[in-house]
């Protein structure tokens, strides 16, 4: 699979930021059961092998999981602040969970998990996400190993553990920075190739 062409745009833009560790931040929209949008702010993790998907992870017990089930359609905002630039991604979700029968997509999770520090693997120990606060939860086990301990061979992701990517099918890309501002829609066509079109900011 090539590249797409607002792979190189992306690419600048976390290089140019990368002296600020919340440019790896940005915003997620879903849509619940019912209709309404939710909105929340992961991380970027990479992107799957040499294709346009791009990783984050999530929690099977987190709110999102039913979300993205009912209707996996989702667009992610982000804004890189030393290069005043925005990008909206939009396209479908997929969960990778410890059940996946891809041989590639089950490795690709591992090689996450891995990369994870050990504050970020504590989280998958915590307690269900947006239950009631316990006065005795425990949030803090032992020690950093102790979710990995739970998992088959302590290297291996814990069942809870779930790779979350976005296929995009259509990018809008917003420069700031000029007077007048430049804006680029890419949009993905059946034969799975990019159109590019320079459109007013």
């Amino acid at each position: 699979m090539s590249l797409a062409p607002w792979r190189s745009s992306l690419a600048r833009a976390l290089h140019r930021n990368r002296s600020l560790a919340y440019a790896r931040y940005l915003q997620l929209a879903t849509v619940r059961p019912d209709g309404r949008p939710a909105n929340r702010t992961i991380v970027f993790r990479g992107f799957l092998d040499d294709s346009n998907q791009l990783e984050f992870i999530t929690d099977d017990r987190s709110e999102k999981i039913a979300q993205i089930q009912h209707q996996p359609c989702g667009e992610i905002c982000w804004y890189f602040p030393n290069t005043r630039e925005q990008f909206r991604l939009a396209g479908v979700l997929s969960l990778i969970a410890a059940d996946e029968p891809n041989e590639t997509l089950c490795k690709a999770r591992s090689i996450v998990w891995q990369k994870l520090s050990d504050a970020g693997r504590l989280q998958f120990a915590w307690p269900h996400s947006g239950e009631e606060r316990s006065p005795d939860a425990n949030f803090a086990p032992d020690s950093p190993d102790a979710i990995a301990q739970r998992s088959r061979n302590g290297i291996e992701p814990p069942s809870n553990f779930r790779l979350l990517l976005l296929d995009p099918t259509s990018v809008d890309h917003l420069e700031l920075r000029g007077d007048p501002q430049n804006r680029y829609r890419y949009d993905k066509a059946e034969n799975d190739e990019w159109k590019k079109v320079e459109v007013n900011p």
